[in-house]
């Protein structure tokens, strides 16, 4: 039932952008069109993507924070490692990581594959970095944490990531860490291409046992999960230099919406209405000819899906 409400609210501020002028089939590109700024006011940067082709973008280029957008590299590359039924010791830095956290302690041992969940599902810091540390200790025990950003700056030249370069490996706030609305969406299909991380991405709620035996369960911190059909993910992130970050992944009737929003202060209202739009727009992204129109700049209330970090 909450998840009619909420679809049908997502439907209704898609319909409201339209009264505002705003229409999603004028903005449809061609084979071989750029994307089109076509919602300039919903993020400081934006892309949006049906089955691989760009629709809208505004500034995708632009060298932003990424916040706990970073986690989907941390994760890609601690999958690409494997051996994730190995387990990993929770440090006393990891331990006491800042942020969002599922509460690990330290000198716990806890499967690799149940940290990369609780990175996924949850954001968690402390899981983030405990992974980080275990796979690093793989490549330089001397220096984990360094190894390990060191091997996600490798992993992002050989995807094309020209703008991206990370200083940790779970989105602190780093003049050295940043990425663009661009790369964050050839990022993510790269995840999406990992079945472990794709089924992460979509998990309401993470529960694992410790090799103590010891039970952690963690709720998602994507709202739209619960609320808009076809949600498959993807990532939440929240620090005070990113602002409200979102990459959210839809998929219906064998085609899929994947939009990228940085900065952006109502994410679950404007990727809500952004889905839709992308929707409704698809047939035209084959047939019409480029074009937008201004969009609304007024406030939208606030969404009934309760927000989360």
């Amino acid at each position: 039932m909450r998840a009619t409400r909420t679809h049908a609210a997502a439907c209704a501020l898609a319909v409201a952008f339209a009264c505002a002028g705003v229409r999603a089939s004028p903005a449809g590109v061609g084979p071989t069109d750029a994307p089109v700024d076509a919602y300039a006011d919903v993020a400081a940067a934006y892309w949006v993507e049906v089955d691989g082709r760009p629709l809208w973008a505004g500034r995708a280029d632009e060298r932003r924070p990424m916040a706990s957008l970073a986690k989907l590299m941390a994760a890609l590359v601690a999958v690409e490692q494997g051996d994730l039924d190995a387990w990993a010791e929770v440090s006393a830095a990891a331990a006491t990581e800042t942020g969002t956290r599922i509460g690990l302690r330290r000198g716990e041992r806890v499967a690799r594959r149940d940290l990369v969940l609780a990175a996924m599902v949850r954001s968690a810091n402390d899981a983030c970095r405990a992974l980080a540390d275990a796979v690093g200790a793989t490549i330089d025990a001397g220096d984990p944490t360094r190894a390990f950003v060191a091997r996600m700056n490798a992993r992002a030249r050989t995807l094309g990531l020209a703008d991206t370069h990370y200083a940790n490996p779970c989105g602190h706030d780093d003049p050295m860490q940043y990425t663009s609305a661009r790369d964050l969406a050839m990022l993510s299909r790269a995840v999406l291409g990992q079945p472990e991380l794709a089924d992460a991405a979509r998990r309401q709620e993470v529960r694992f046992a410790t090799a103590a035996g010891r039970i952690v369960v963690a709720r998602s911190t994507n709202a739209l999960l619960a609320g808009l059909p076809g949600a498959r993910g993807l990532k939440t992130g929240t620090t005070p230099a990113a602002g409200r970050c979102l990459v959210v992944v839809v998929e219906r009737d064998g085609h899929r919406v994947l939009a990228v929003l940085l900065d952006a202060g109502e994410r679950w209202w404007d990727g809500l209405a952004l889905v839709e739009l992308a929707f409704e727009a698809r047939p035209a992204a084959h047939d019409a000819p480029p074009g937008s129109t201004a969009p609304s700049t007024g406030r939208r209330p606030e969404p009934t899906v309760p927000p989360r970090p």
